[in-house]
């Protein structure tokens, strides 16, 4: 019921968006004398404002054409080397780089935003490395007949992927992928799998949030699953390709996401309107730029999103000891081969600071000159990937590290 009344609340505001646009239209066009006045702007402005607040946002692009590679540009191609119903395995081939790279892949997280919000990620580790990334689908267009995608369908895409990279591949969990990324690695370890990722990155991840637990924490701590599956679960409404799927709706994480720092976006937008008014356009620009991924939102599939929530979040299955694949225990202490570096924001209000770390004393078989942590001063969850602070000292520090491991 909730997703058709959003649905419906979307349609509703869509006439009004429609006449915003035109009175914009009007006030911007320079034929206009007054729209070059302050009450022009002002008036361009608040309409800007209201449009791109109550906008449906798509699937953004990644829109990278080149990157630096040993002080030169080269083209970048991105290509799907891999399609799975819920997944895509997206490669991007760089043209003309003179030296051989370290195949790395990065996992996205599948907790609301599209891959796309490491965009900046990507395009700092394509300096040093032949970068593929998982494109997670949104839920609501995946049709009912494709099946169920679940935590362990999750781990099972992560070994099919690793094993069509081949041995030498090293694999990069930003945030929520930590927990299966661990998984997976640990099965692979266990069976000798020859295509075992030479290193393991793990950053900003939920591996034990018993330790420093955040607000987030706290709320999946305070109630059990059924109160999940009865108050944050809805259907996919007719007129979409997964019409009567069960999901963890888009709207309503970003509806979270955007509560935790209310106060903040609120002056974000502020801030928007006085620059469209003072024609500061460079800065609404990079709003704009900022804006148009957050709120870009995916459904998840419910099955996934409980079994995650109850497996992670309350029962705390992994640094227990307790975590299962299909029937199987997941034991980290098999990891031998597989270099782990951890990283960690000293802000961070997702994943508390010591969360990430759990992971070496679950890989406890792991040589200590094969592991690593590293906290960077400074940054909260978002710049543990992305920013100046991560291009200039997370990303060299990974890139040194993966080249030590395969060595």
């Amino acid at each position: 019921m909730l997703y058709y009344l959003y649905e419906m609340n979307h349609v509703a505001v869509a006439p009004w968006r429609a006449a915003a646009n035109a009175t914009r239209a009007f006030w911007d066009t320079p034929i206009n004398p007054l729209s070059s006045s302050v009450l022009g702007r002002t008036i361009s402005a608040g309409l800007d404002v209201f449009e791109r607040m109550t906008r449906r946002y798509g699937k953004p692009l990644f829109g990278i054409e080149s990157a630096w590679v040993d002080g030169e540009r080269v083209a970048v191609t991105e290509e799907t080397v891999l399609q799975k119903p819920f997944c895509g395995l997206l490669h991007f081939s760089k043209e003309g780089a003179k030296r051989h790279q370290p195949k790395l892949l990065i996992v996205a997280p599948m907790s609301g935003h599209y891959a796309t919000l490491l965009r900046g990620t990507v395009e700092t580790m394509l300096q040093d490395h032949d970068v593929y990334i998982t494109d997670w689908v949104d839920a609501r267009t995946v049709p009912l007949v494709a099946g169920k995608f679940d935590l362990d369908d999750y781990i099972d895409y992560l070994i099919e992927m690793l094993h069509h990279l081949g041995a030498g591949t090293s694999i990069m969990a930003v945030c929520q992928p930590s927990v299966p990324v661990l998984a997976a690695v640990s099965l692979m370890s266990e069976d000798k799998d020859p295509c075992v990722p030479a290193a393991m990155i793990l950053m900003g991840g939920p591996i034990d949030t018993r330790r420093n637990p955040t607000e987030v924490n706290k709320l999946a701590s305070q109630h059990d699953i059924d109160w999940f599956r009865n108050n944050v679960i809805s259907t996919v409404p007719l007129g979409n390709p997964g019409f009567m799927r069960e999901v963890y709706p888009g709207f309503m994480q970003l509806t979270g996401f955007m509560t935790m720092n209310l106060d903040r976006h609120i002056d974000a937008h502020r801030a928007l309107f006085w620059h469209l008014v003072q024609g500061d356009g460079d800065s609404a620009d990079k709003h704009d730029d900022f804006y148009d991924e957050y709120l870009s939102v995916m459904d998840l599939t419910a099955e996934f999103y409980l079994q995650t929530v109850e497996k992670v979040f309350i029962r705390h299955e992994l640094p227990k000891g307790e975590f299962m694949h299909r029937g199987r225990l997941v034991r980290p202490e098999t990891i031998t081969k597989t270099a782990l570096m951890t990283v960690e924001g000293e802000r961070d209000d997702i994943s508390g600071v010591g969360q990430t770390e759990a992971a070496h004393t679950l890989c406890k078989n792991i040589p200590d000159d094969r592991r690593v942590h590293y906290l960077q001063k400074g940054v909260g969850h978002y710049g543990v990937f992305n920013g100046s602070r991560f291009n200039g000292q997370i990303a060299p520090r990974i890139a040194e590290f993966v080249g030590r491991s395969i060595a």
